[in-house]
């Protein structure tokens, strides 16, 4: 899948996340940025470098992982394929929605 794929598919994981109201980014490494801001109304998803409560830097293999639900998201945490940088609670919320 292309960024502009991946970009779209988090955004509508991202939305059934109720009153979320913060920003998150996905940082993957050489292939780009997804930044996904719910504190607008409808939430704003770009591709865009900005800043968020929450970072996740991950590969775009392993980013497609979490997705198709092949990788946990702890599992990648602990592994070191998966690294977060802010909001701790946030991304074990959002964890959810990868599975």
């Amino acid at each position: 899948m292309s960024l502009e794929q991946h970009t779209s598919l988090i955004g509508e994981k991202i939305s059934e996340v109720a009153d979320l109201n913060k920003k998150v980014k996905f940082d993957l490494t050489d292939e780009g940025i997804i930044h996904v801001d719910t504190t607008t109304s409808p939430p704003s998803i770009t591709n865009n470098d900005l800043d968020a409560d929450v970072v996740f830097t991950l590969s775009m293999e392993n980013f497609e992982g979490l997705i198709d639900g092949s990788l946990n998201p702890q599992m990648a945490f602990m592994m070191g394929k998966l690294k977060i940088e802010g909001d701790m609670v946030l991304a074990l919320e959002l964890a959810n929605i990868f599975s």
